[in-house]
């Protein structure tokens, strides 16, 4: 059994901490589309795809070697440095959440862990090949790929099933669905349930518990699948509207295309042991599915606010991570003031989602909220935000107000 030090048992519950929060981050990239064509009840989705995302943690260490072996130089840095990584992957996966943006879970651990390492060790204990080619060539190629396919897949099956019954067909198309988002929620374990173990088994490695070089221990492997299976048994409802409703409107032969083809890239990355976003894999086959149906339309103004999230998960998460080494660098008293400011701040995001709640009840609802085609779109905080200052459309004429100026009392 390994020794354990405080510190390190700091750093395993954070991992878990995270894990939890990478779960119901996380689940709208299995379980959306089925819950918003009504393939399957919502309660019932989160909960088959948090005992998947437990059976794909078993299946590959691939991911995790990748983590824990190959993208920083773990004779070069200390628990802390794990602990400060941590801090900044678990704020901005509750700040994105709580705006209801399906952001990469997996680049906020990245770029958590390269901005603390850089903070502690310099640029030179960050592997940069490694960096390029299993993390941003992977976070650029993957929705790309992943919406191209589920594009063509799309067209294919409405061209396939254009002579077919159309109740028939779409029952057909939803039991298609939720044997693919199985395989997402499947595949979800195999790449992100991972991450978490390559994080605690390089703490344990900085730590002296195990020897470099070791694979996850089986306990590792267990907890983190527990943790995020637990997470995704809650279920990130505010994600899932955005995912489901925000992007585009899916038909059951859409939600098919789009969950299979986001599936079939997230496995075949696990297998190479890329650390794969499985967001951005099923945020592109969405919106690929989109496209693909005649008359189909993605809502590019959502999309463009998942593209800015993007592109500042690693960079926000690395500078957080870098901030919190540093404070943890002035020894126990710092470690201890990151902590309670972690639980400070995960509490004050937690009060604050509370002034609108969001959960299986509600997820598919909408607050008649409409976008430039008429189409009525689910609400969500910072697409409320934006459209009130957004200008109006080229030729967008004003409806007259209908009510009286002043109302006269009846007596």
């Amino acid at each position: 059994m390994e020794n354990f030090s405080l510190i390190l048992a700091i750093v395993v519950v954070t991992a878990l901490a995270f894990d939890f929060t990478n779960g119901f981050h996380d689940t709208a990239n299995a379980m959306a589309t089925t819950i918003s064509t009504g393939a399957m009840k919502p309660k019932a989705a989160v909960a088959m795809s948090a005992v998947l995302n437990l059976v794909g943690a078993f299946l590959s260490i691939e991911v995790a070697n990748t983590i824990s072996k190959g993208l920083v130089d773990e004779t070069g840095i200390q628990p802390e440095v794990i602990f400060a990584a941590l801090v900044g992957a678990i704020l901005w996966n509750l700040l994105t959440w709580l705006v209801g943006l399906p952001s990469s879970s997996s680049h906020a651990l990245m770029g958590g862990l390269i901005g603390a390492t850089i903070a502690s060790a310099g640029m030179g204990a960050v592997h940069g090949d490694v960096l390029v080619t299993k993390v941003l060539i992977p976070a650029i190629a993957a929705p790309l790929v992943a919406g191209l396919a589920a594009m063509l897949a799309t067209r294919l099956t409405y061209r396939l099933g254009r002579n077919a019954n159309g109740e028939a067909a779409k029952k057909g198309y939803r039991t298609g669905q939720i044997a693919s988002a199985g395989l997402v929620s499947l595949a979800h374990g195999t790449n992100d349930a991972q991450k978490t173990m390559g994080i605690i088994t390089l703490a344990l490695v900085t730590g002296g518990a195990i020897a470099p070089d070791s694979d996850p221990p089986v306990w590792v492997i267990l907890s983190a699948g527990l943790a995020i299976a637990l997470g995704t048994y809650l279920g990130g409802w505010r994600i899932i509207r955005t995912m489901g409703k925000g992007l585009t409107d899916l038909q059951p032969q859409q939600g098919f295309a789009a969950q299979t083809s986001a599936a079939t890239v997230i496995l075949a990355s696990s297998h190479l042991g890329f650390s794969l976003s499985t967001t951005h894999s099923v945020s592109g086959s969405v919106m690929g599915a989109g496209l693909g149906r005649k008359g189909g339309v993605v809502r590019w103004s959502t999309a463009t606010r998942m593209f800015v999230a993007w592109g500042l998960t690693l960079p926000a998460a690395a500078l957080v991570a870098a901030i919190a080494e540093y404070v943890t660098s002035f020894g126990a008293w710092g470690t201890a003031f990151v902590a309670v400011f972690l639980i400070a701040s995960s509490a004050a995001i937690w009060v604050v989602s509370r002034r609108e709640v969001i959960d299986h009840t509600n997820v598919n609802d909408t607050d008649g909220t409409t976008d430039i085609n008429g189409t009525e779109v689910a609400a969500d905080v910072m697409g409320t935000a934006i459209a009130a200052v957004t200008p109006p459309p080229p030729g967008h004429v004003e409806e007259p107000d209908t009510e009286p100026a002043t109302r006269t009392a009846t007596v």
